[in-house]
């Protein structure tokens, strides 16, 4: 039940972004959770994520921010068939400049690793179970009330009676994804434009679901190389319920298509033919599942001049990233720990907390982001600019840190910090990094993917 003495708190959008600025805020705020399409009842897809049928995994970095913001969440999504992989040891992975990473066991890192449809369902039981937030499914968010200086809540259409009201709240958080209109509600109230920014590598995604020929299999990833391009990859997601999740990739001149006769070869023909030899002999358990918004585009909504009290934008509504680098639902949980972490300290009502906080948001997107276009810039026609030469510098940099990855272990360690999300880019200039990055130590580079004996076996055994 709301108390009127507690600030109140619109969320658009009830995806992991808008479940979790829930979560972040509800302890501070009575939550109105507003959403544009029927939530299903369990793990189903729904219309508005459609991305939800390709591979999901979800870094260090997330993982603990999801435990931070829902304590126990993961141990639940365990017992119901996701699992935390261990990074490398769990994983059969070649890295984009065509090196193979051996499999490592002393590194701290895991992935949670299942379907998108069983997180998204877990979520939403845990964060909609408080009665302090109210979903209201079938309703769109049309534009802000308020002015420049302070939006005052937000104007809402509903589907089934095709009326508008507007809805008071003190804050309003933007949460509603790639598709946020939240720079054309800014320009209604008198704000200048949004700065943007796109690398889109044109990557297309096709994926099938295969019933796993063997269980406890390793996720196996071939990851796309630019400087090949078209490129071309592809990962097998061993999910729950005894399922593979096969994603496959293209860049422009190079995409996957969604005819199930064409999926295996396709497969076959990436860098290295590991993926389509694991899955020929598989049972198919579903058509082929096509996607294309894959592009990267960043919002500076925090280089405006000024910014109205009462509003946030978070997730990918601020940036959404390439999904094969996995980093969409770790940086939406980071951001709602910022979030929470900020109304708990100083509340979200002051004078400037929004704009405060709106820069705050941008730390985990940044880092993201970077990691992103470090690879995606480099594809034909991907930016309306090539890279610069300090990203060239870098992406050459970065290339050396995953060869010293991929054969040293402690390398790893530091490598996987960076990339989980968990420690800054500035890790990487440590001297578990730089030492072998500059004497070349560690073992030999192995020459293919490192499947044990046993592990093939098993495909073969089943197949």
């Amino acid at each position: 039940m709301s108390d009127a003495s507690r600030p109140t708190a619109v969320v658009i959008g009830a995806g992991m972004s808008g479940l979790l600025a829930a979560a972040a805020l509800v302890g501070h705020a009575d939550v109105t959770l507003i959403e544009r399409d029927t939530l299903p009842a369990g793990p189903e897809p729904r219309r508005g994520v459609p991305q939800a049928r390709h591979a999901h995994l979800v870094w260090t970095g997330g993982v603990t921010a999801l435990n931070t913001l829902l304590p126990g969440l993961t141990e639940e999504l365990v017992a119901r068939g996701a699992r935390l992989a261990h990074i490398m040891g769990d994983m059969v992975s070649r890295a984009p400049n065509e090196v193979w990473f051996r499999r490592f066991t002393s590194t701290p890192h895991r992935n949670l690793v299942c379907s998108r449809d069983l997180l998204d369902a877990v979520t939403r039981e845990r964060v909609l179970a408080d009665p302090r937030i109210t979903l209201r499914q079938d309703t769109t968010a049309a534009r802000l009330a308020g002015g420049a200086a302070r939006v005052t809540g937000v104007h809402l259409r509903t589907s089934v009676r095709d009326t508008e009201e507007c809805l008071a709240a003190d804050l309003v958080v933007d949460a509603s994804g790639r598709g946020s209109r939240a720079p054309h509600w800014l320009e209604e109230l008198g704000l200048p434009a949004v700065p943007e920014r796109r690398v889109d590598a044109g990557v297309v995604y096709a994926t099938r679901v295969f019933k796993a020929p063997a269980p406890g299999f390793p996720l196996v990833n071939v990851q796309a190389n630019p400087a090949t391009a078209p490129g071309r990859g592809g990962i097998i997601l061993p999910v729950e319920d005894g399922r593979w999740i096969v994603t496959l990739s293209g860049t422009r001149g190079g995409e996957p298509t969604g005819d199930p006769d064409a999926f295996i070869d396709f497969a076959l023909g990436l860098g290295d033919p590991v993926i389509g030899e694991l899955i020929r002999a598989a049972e198919p358990l579903s058509d082929v599942a096509t996607t294309r918004s894959t592009g990267n585009r960043r919002r500076y909504f925090e280089g405006l001049g000024c910014w109205p009290d009462g509003f946030l934008v978070s997730g990918d509504a601020v940036a959404g990233f390439n999904p094969v680098y996995g980093h969409g639902i770790t940086v939406a949980a980071q951001c709602a720990v910022i979030l929470r972490d900020y109304a708990a300290k100083r509340g979200v009502l002051r004078p400037g907390s929004a704009r405060r906080l709106q820069k705050l948001l941008t730390r985990p997107v940044a880092a993201a982001w970077d990691l992103a276009i470090g690879q995606d810039i480099f594809y034909p026609g991907a930016a309306d600019r090539s890279a610069t030469r300090v990203e060239r510098v870098l992406a050459a940099f970065v290339d050396r840190a995953v060869a010293a990855g991929a054969r040293d272990p402690r390398a790893l360690e530091v490598l996987l910090d960076v990339m989980s999300l968990s420690r800054p880019a500035v890790r990487l200039l440590s001297p578990g990094m730089l030492l072998p990055v500059l004497f070349g130590r560690g073992r030999p580079f192995v020459s293919g993917a490192p499947l044990t004996v046993e592990e093939w076996g098993a495909v073969v055994r089943q197949g």
